[in-house]
């Protein structure tokens, strides 16, 4: 184990422990009471399995068969979940074959992103991680379940889940991925088109086409957004049955891999192997989740959603911890935004699996830690297939890299740190994903344009007034302010000013996950301006130096003069507008009570 590693582990360990103490405390309480259809009333047993065919009643009731609870985050408009439609038969087969019975506990709501980006429904994205928690523990509060099977792939939705479920810690709970949509136009192609749509190169018919070829069936999209890191980060904590993030949704192995995860949590049970979820996401399975994220370029989400999903299992994370793994930690591999390889041919080049192994064997993960399979976290550095007879069989990958393009070895990284980089000054604290950026704009000096919403930005766009070097100031988008959005639809204007040869750079409260690309963004800036942040100070004209070297964030404003300043209001056009409309209204109580972007943007502490 790399020294670092390990010292920042015991370092969280230590700052966590009040909290870890009384979260296990409840945790193994409630695991040591007798199974709920015992200790429940005969009315109440009798309202849970009432709708069970018969056969099924007198085995969870009479031969107290174990009870999988399905949680699921099915809809089919979303096309990574699109595929669950025909999960819950398909696990109540199997169940059925090991003497099991299987229940819906309940949907949870499943958005998404790429469909309200740049609209007011974005607005609850954030915010629908809480809900898809308490809608999770809403089915689990039946609490008539032996064990848990948990449905989602996307963006809000996985860290809700696994934040719902760790509220349960008592019980064994397997993740079950639907895999990636089959490749389409590359995403380098789409972004080009994006680029050249707000130019005015092309109309809305050839714009059209080129988003339908790249978003074209079931599955994920096919870039490592968050919705892919989100699998990537389940593997590296064990949550998954091994290798089964990236494999097609429709494929033969993906119906076996569904299975396999019945038979896995069947297998986690009192007497064999119990090891439920609380117990298993310990800090050590947190610190592999960051290590992993910083490895392959992750979403840069996952510093709210992790330090959020930490927190449910009584662990204290922050972006600290982050920017120090992120300096001992090797980049691994280049996945679109980060290369030009989609998810698919990253699988192809080795996938998770890969990557996992490396990184074990160079000491930046934990080993010695449970996970759903038996096996540990070596398990999850091989691959899986399926054998003549259908039976599913792990190999080991090639000690060499397959496309060393794509994947590298920890002895030949990319980059000796991760993708991420803290920055901090009297601007507040903010996060750069500097995988993407050439390292040419690793450092941007200019002076600050001051904008209220990103609509404003496109204006300025539109009207040719971004022709120069600036930082972008985008403010009012933290959590508080608008349920903080993804910006997603500032980079293609920002993209072809740096393509122009212009220094420019994003500075931000809110959010931009890895769609930032090759543009310099400085975003979560914490505290956000309406919450008394520093960047509500910052005037058009100001000189701001973005430096991911040193890792600072400043405004070039003599101390005397930035200490008078004033923190400026929201304008009254966008406070009358807040939070109405698409449902807004009924969100206000998450805006007012959420904690800063670097707490995790929770709702329910």
């Amino acid at each position: 184990m790399k020294t670092q590693i390990a010292d920042i582990t015991a370092r969280i360990r230590e700052r966590s422990r009040p909290q870890r103490e009384a979260y296990l405390r409840r945790t193994r309480a409630a695991a040591a009471q007798p199974r709920g259809a015992d200790r429940m009333g005969c009315a109440n047993v009798a309202h849970a399995f009432a709708a069970l065919p018969g056969a099924d009643k007198f085995r969870v009731v009479a031969e107290k068969a174990p009870n999988i609870g399905i949680i699921t985050a099915y809809n089919d408009l979303l096309s990574a979940h699109q595929p669950y439609e025909r999960y819950p038969a398909l696990i109540r087969d199997e169940a059925h074959r090991h003497g099991a019975t299987v229940q819906v506990a309940g949907g949870v709501p499943a958005m998404c992103d790429g469909v309200t980006q740049g609209f007011a429904g974005m607005e609850l994205s954030l915010f629908s991680r809480d809900t898809i928690a308490m809608a999770t523990a809403v089915g689990l509060a039946h609490d008539v379940f032996d064990a848990a099977l948990l449905l989602g792939v996307c963006d809000k939705i996985v860290p809700g889940l696994l934040i719902g479920a760790l509220h349960f810690g008592h019980l064994p709970c397997v993740f079950v991925p639907a895999g990636p949509m089959s490749t389409g136009l590359s995403n380098s192609d789409k972004s080009r088109v994006r680029e050249q749509f707000a130019q005015g190169l092309v109309g809305r018919e050839e714009l059209l086409e080129a988003e339908s070829a790249a978003y074209h069936g079931a599955g994920t999209c096919t870039f490592y957004g968050t919705a892919n890191s989100n699998q990537m980060l389940l593997e590296a904590m064990g949550l998954h049955v091994p290798g089964t993030a990236f494999i097609h949704p429709h494929a033969g192995l993906r119906e076996a891999l569904t299975r396999e995860a019945v038979r896995t949590v069947l297998s986690i049970r009192k007497g064999q192997r119990f090891t439920p979820i609380g117990e298993l996401v310990d800090e050590r399975c947190i610190v592999n989740a960051m290590v992993a994220l910083l490895a392959t370029g992750g979403s840069t989400n996952h510093l709210i959603h992790w330090v959020a999903v930490a927190r449910s299992a009584g662990i204290v994370i922050d972006w600290t911890d982050f920017s120090e793994l992120s300096a001992c930690t090797p980049l691994l591999s280049r996945v679109y935004p980060n290369g030009k390889a989609d998810v698919n041919q990253f699988q192809a080049a080795g996938g998770p699996g890969f990557v996992l192994r490396e990184l074990l064997d160079a000491g930046c993960l934990h080993g010695d830690v449970l996970t759903v399979a038996d096996g540990g976290m070596a398990a999850y550095g091989r691959v899986p297939t399926q054998g003549q007879d259908g039976a599913l069989v792990w190999h080991d990958l090639p000690a060499t890299p397959i496309d060393d393009a794509i994947v590298r070895t920890a002895a030949a990284p990319f980059g000796e740190s991760g993708g991420l980089k803290l920055l901090a000054g009297n601007l507040g604290r903010g996060v750069m994903k500097v995988s993407a950026v050439p390292e040419d704009r690793h450092i941007i000096e200019a002076p600050a344009i001051v904008f209220d919403s990103q609509e404003a930005l496109h204006v300025a766009f539109k009207a040719g007034e971004l022709e120069r070097d600036f930082v972008a100031v985008v403010r009012f988008q933290g959590p508080k302010a608008n349920g903080m959005p993804e910006l997603h639809k500032l980079t293609p204007p920002l993209a072809v000013q740096q393509d122009k040869g212009f220094r420019v750079a994003l500075v931000t409260d809110g959010r931009m996950s890895g769609a930032s690309g090759k543009v310099p963004a400085a975003i979560h800036v914490s505290p956000e301006v309406l919450a008394g942040g520093p960047l509500g100070k910052v005037r058009t004209g100001d000189l701001v130096r973005v430096d991911a070297v040193t890792g600072t964030l400043d405004a070039l404003v003599p101390a005397d003069e930035w200490a008078a300043r004033v923190i400026e209001e929201r304008p009254d056009a966008l406070t009358d507008d807040a939070g109405h409309g698409m449902g807004r209204e009924l969100f206000g109580g998450m805006r007012r009570n959420v904690r800063t972007a670097e707490e995790g943007a929770v709702t329910w502490l």
